[in-house]
């Protein structure tokens, strides 16, 4: 196996047409999200790619270098979304992968490696399953999927639309709708929220793949998603409520639209995202008839450190968890970009 960096326009189609065409994929292997991760964050990237002796392409390995001072150096695959690793076509292009990933990681003075997959593999690293993501699968068929909501959630759903909020699907015409309502929340949460530029280079990078919903009351975003879709799987990374809001129930219409939205397209399966098991989004999400699947997170780290903990659960970080939800909207708009971008 010949393993190598891919160029910027060199082996580029290549390696799309391996993540096309391998049953393992997500659609965080395709280049457009190296292009967005270095454009709206300007982190270096590491993709590995290895051919085996007669020039054919046997496996890939995106990876993103985070480093800074609070957090410290490390390299992800892929940072800010729930899938990436490792993608190969045999145990040679693997082992060839890993054994390069670790030499990068000694390149550049890194504390771990993590690969973020859907499934345990055998790659001899450490492994955590803290997290589930949840799915549900799609009949083609919404009334179905309304007929098995428990009477609760069709009776909050239905609020919503006695209310008369307004259910809307675009592009980039919805990110001010749409980041007005998850930067509140994420303040409202304790986290510092991505920039702005973030989600228009995933708009910009997919055009055909990525859609905002927005729910408004009389003009107003109260709730927001945004959706990304992949073969027969539609995903939604990031969505967000206003919370003063919660009493008219505008997040269940937003995914009850968008479950229906999906049923319309034609994916087979909605991915709800990534939880920790019997925390409250994760009953949410449970609610609307979705099954956990685990996800496995497999760790080089370097003189046996322990595993990373670089998540809200922390408890080291409870304390600026608090402080953040104080802060002025604004302010926490202005400081969260320039924390989060080095936060996996």
């Amino acid at each position: 196996m010949i393993v190598s960096h891919l160029q910027q326009d060199q082996d580029q189609q290549a390696w799309d047409q391996y993540v096309l065409s391998h049953p393992g994929a997500s659609g965080y292997h395709l280049t457009a999200w190296r292009c967005v991760i270095e454009k709206a964050f300007g982190h270096p990237t590491v993709y590995l790619l290895a051919k085996d002796q007669q020039g054919h392409l046997r496996g890939i390995l995106p990876l993103v270098l985070l480093a800074s001072r609070l957090f410290g150096r490390f390299l992800v695959s892929l940072p800010f979304v729930n899938y990436g690793g490792l993608l190969t076509s045999d145990e040679n292009a693997r082992k060839a992968l890993l054994d390069a990933a670790i030499q990068e990681a000694n390149r550049l003075a890194v504390a771990h490696v993590e690969l973020r997959h859907q499934d345990l593999q055998e790659l001899g690293w450490l492994s955590s399953q803290r997290k589930v993501t949840m799915r549900l699968g799609l009949s083609g068929r919404f009334d179905d999927l309304w007929k098995a909501f428990p009477s609760k959630l069709r009776s909050q759903i239905r609020r919503g639309q006695k209310e008369r909020m307004e259910v809307s699907f675009g592009g980039s015409e919805c990110l001010e709708g749409f980041y007005s309502v998850f930067s509140r929340c994420m303040r409202d949460l304790g986290t510092p929220v991505y920039s702005k530029r973030f989600f228009t280079q995933i708009l910009a990078a997919f055009p055909k793949d990525a859609r905002i919903c927005l729910v408004k009351l009389q003009n107003a975003p109260v709730a927001a998603g945004l959706l990304y879709g992949f073969r027969h799987s539609l995903e939604i990374p990031w969505a967000a409520s206003d919370k003063r809001y919660n009493r008219f129930a505008p997040n269940m219409l937003l995914y009850s639209s968008i479950l229906e939205h999906a049923c319309q397209e034609g994916f087979q399966v909605f991915d709800f995202g990534r939880s920790s098991p019997d925390s409250g989004t994760y009953r949410f999400k449970e609610q609307w008839g979705a099954k956990p699947h685990a996800l496995v997170w497999h760790y080089w780290l370097r003189g046996g450190s322990a595993l990373p903990q670089l998540n809200p659960q922390n408890p080291q970080y409870q304390l600026a968890i608090r402080m953040w939800q104080h802060l002025p909207l604004a302010v926490a708009n202005r400081l969260g970009p320039h924390i989060v971008k080095y936060l996996p």
